[in-house]
């Protein structure tokens, strides 16, 4: 239990229970808490569009959220599986208006984040591979209707393959799959396209010196090869760019030298 004393919201409690159960090869963990946030102008919004033409009508209430986490995990001798199962909800959420007007404010209606993520790993040898997958449905109610929070994919998923000899090299390859997001207040689209991105990594030692190439992105997956950065007129908010929702960089490839002393 923890309690918190605010000059202006008082005291906040915050308690919070966790238990773990093992055997036979089995794991398994549950989490109960509920936790607390001060308002505050500085949001991820208004950090992007600043604070100048922001307006508060209204004195701001506590974020209050309630969250369960449920995970359970299962060990064979090549082959480890997890699966988590988790659930949120936040009373009284802070929520930045940009589409008619730039405004901050307290929703009446929570927000609700629910979801599962499976991650399985397998070892053998000098090789092993991991695999995820992650469902996610996270709404809230800005208006007479509930809608998926922006920028929060529906589906992602993603798996990693190495290769390694100890004292002799590292392979690794990756993809990552993200599925579509909500977009708010973009001119050009009101939900994104879903992509991937493959990488790789590549090292080789040479006594105490390791040599290695890193690239990212290999696919050149771009926001700007679906619509551009800029808006056609000016927001409410005063910017002149839209959010991002896919890498703006293109392929990113670096490398270097690791020395051991």
């Amino acid at each position: 239990m923890r309690a918190d004393f605010h000059n202006q919201y008082g005291t906040l409690f915050s308690p919070r229970f966790a238990a773990l159960l093992r055997g036979h090869g089995w794991t398994s963990r549950l989490s109960l808490g509920q936790g607390f946030a001060a308002p505050s102008a500085l949001t991820e919004e208004t950090e992007a569009a600043g604070l100048r033409r922001l307006v508060i009508p209204a004195p701001l209430k506590v974020e209050r959220g309630r969250g369960l986490t449920l995970d359970l995990t299962r060990s064979w001798k090549t082959f480890t599986a997890t699966t988590t199962l988790f659930k949120s909800t936040v009373h009284h959420p802070l929520y930045v208006e940009q589409t008619t007007a730039y405004t901050l404010r307290n929703l009446d209606a929570s927000t609700q984040n629910v979801g599962i993520e499976t991650v399985g790993t397998w070892r053998r040898g000098e090789f092993s591979a991991t695999g995820s997958y992650t469902w996610t449905r996270a709404q809230e109610k800005p208006g007479s209707v509930r809608q998926d929070v922006e920028l929060t994919p529906r589906h992602s998923a993603g798996i990693v393959g190495t290769w390694e000899r100890e004292h002799s090299a590292r392979i690794g390859v990756e993809a990552y799959y993200t599925g579509t997001q909500r977009l708010d207040d973009n001119p050009y689209r009101t939900e994104s396209t879903p992509y991937v991105l493959f990488g790789f990594l590549l090292e080789k030692t040479f006594g105490r010196f390791k040599p290695y190439l890193n690239a990212e992105n290999l696919g050149d997956i771009r926001q700007t090869k679906y619509d551009p950065l800029l808006r056609p007129t000016r927001g409410v908010d005063g910017r002149w760019t839209t959010d991002a929702w896919a890498p703006l960089d293109g392929r990113v490839l670096n490398g270097g030298i690791r020395v051991g002393f």
